[in-house]
C-alpha cells in the first residue's frame, strides 16, 4: 500500500509553519516530514501530531549555519564535536516524536579539500550515529543529492551512498533513495531501485526537472509506486516537492492514493 508523508517544508507553504500540520491532514496525508524540528518545542509538535493523527516520518539532523549556506556536518572534519551533540539533539527529538529516522546530511566539500580526509570524518561520524540511535531504536538515512540543486554536496552518487554503507556496516544506516536526485543524476529508476532495494529505509519523490508535483515532468510515478509495491515496500514516501501553485489544488495526482484535492 502506498502512504504518502507530506514535506511541511515544501508543501502548504500557503500556511505558517504549525498551521500545515492541519492542512496535510485535511488534504488526506497521514505522515509528515520537513527538514528541521528545532525551531519549536519537540512537545509542540507532538501535540499537532496528535491533534491530526499524524505520524512524524523524518528530519534532518541540525545542518550547522543553514542561512549562510551550509548544509551538513557529517563529512566535515573539525566539526565532530558539533555533529555529535546534532546526533544527540535530533535523537531527543525522534524519542518525543515517535520519528523511527533522522537524516544526516553530509555537507559541502570545499574548493581544494582533502576528499579523503573527508571522507573518512563521514565515516567515522555515521558510525557514531548510528550506533547512538541503535540505542534507542531509531535508523539514521544518508541520501545522495544531486549537484545542480546542491552544488558541492559531499554525497550525490548512488555507487557512493552504497559504498558508505558497507563501509559504515552498521544496520540501521539506511538509504533515503529520493527519486528526484537519483534521477537527475544516476537515471535508470527501476535497477537502482532494485538492486538497492534491501538498503532503502525511506523514499522521497518529487517531478523532473522541476521538482514540481510527480505528475509534471518526465519521471512516471505510476511506474514506480507499482515497483515499490512489487518489491514490498512498506514504508512511507515523502512528497518532497514545490507545488506549481496551490498546494492542495494540485493533488489530484494522488487521488488514487487517498489525498483529497480542492474541487
Amino acid at each position: 500500500m502506498i502512504r504518502l508523508a507530506a514535506n511541511l517544508s515544501m508543501l502548504f507553504n500557503e500556511h505558517d509553519f504549525l498551521d500545515r500540520f492541519a492542512a496535510a491532514a485535511q488534504a488526506g496525508f497521514r505522515g509528515v516530514e520537513y527538514l528541521f524540528p528545532y525551531d519549536h518545542a519537540p512537545e509542540t509538535l507532538r501535540e499537532l501530531l496528535d491533534e491530526h493523527g499524524l505520524e512524524q516520518v523524518l528530519f534532518n539532523l541540525a545542518p550547522g549555519d543553514w542561512q549562510a549556506g551550509e548544509r551538513g556536518l557529517a563529512s566535515l572534519p573539525g566539526r565532530e564535536a558539533e555533529f555529535r551533540d546534532s546526533v544527540v539533539e535530533a535523537l531527543h527529538y525522534a524519542e518525543v516524536l515517535g520519528c523511527p529516522r533522522v537524516h544526516a546530511m553530509a555537507g559541502l566539500l570545499p574548493a581544494n579539500a582533502d576528499r579523503a580526509a573527508h571522507h573518512a570524518c563521514y565515516i567515522d561520524n555515521l558510525r557514531f550515529a548510528a550506533r547512538e540511535a541503535a540505542k534507542v531504536g531509531r535508523e539514521v538515512l544518508i541520501e545522495p543529492i544531486n549537484t545542480r540543486d546542491m552544488p558541492g554536496f559531499f554525497l550525490s552518487r548512488q555507487a557512493q551512498a552504497m559504498a558508505v554503507l558497507e563501509e559504515v556496516g552498521e544496520p540501521n544506516l539506511r538509504l533515503q533513495f529520493d527519486l528526484y536526485h537519483c534521477q537527475i543524476m544516476d537515471g535508470d529508476l527501476i535497477r537502482h531501485l532494485e538492486r538497492q532495494f534491501a538498503a532503502v529505509g525511506h523514499v522521497q519523490i518529487a517531478g523532473v526537472p522541476e521538482r514540481h508535483e510527480p505528475n509534471l515532468g518526465e519521471v512516471h510515478y505510476p511506474a514506480m509506486f507499482e515497483r515499490l509495491e512489487a518489491l514490498g515496500y512498506g514504508g512511507w514516501i515523502g512528497c518532497e516537492y514545490r507545488p506549481a501553485g496551490d498546494t492542495r489544488q494540485g493533488l489530484g495526482w494522488g487521488r488514487e492514493y487517498g489525498l483529497l484535492p480542492a474541487d
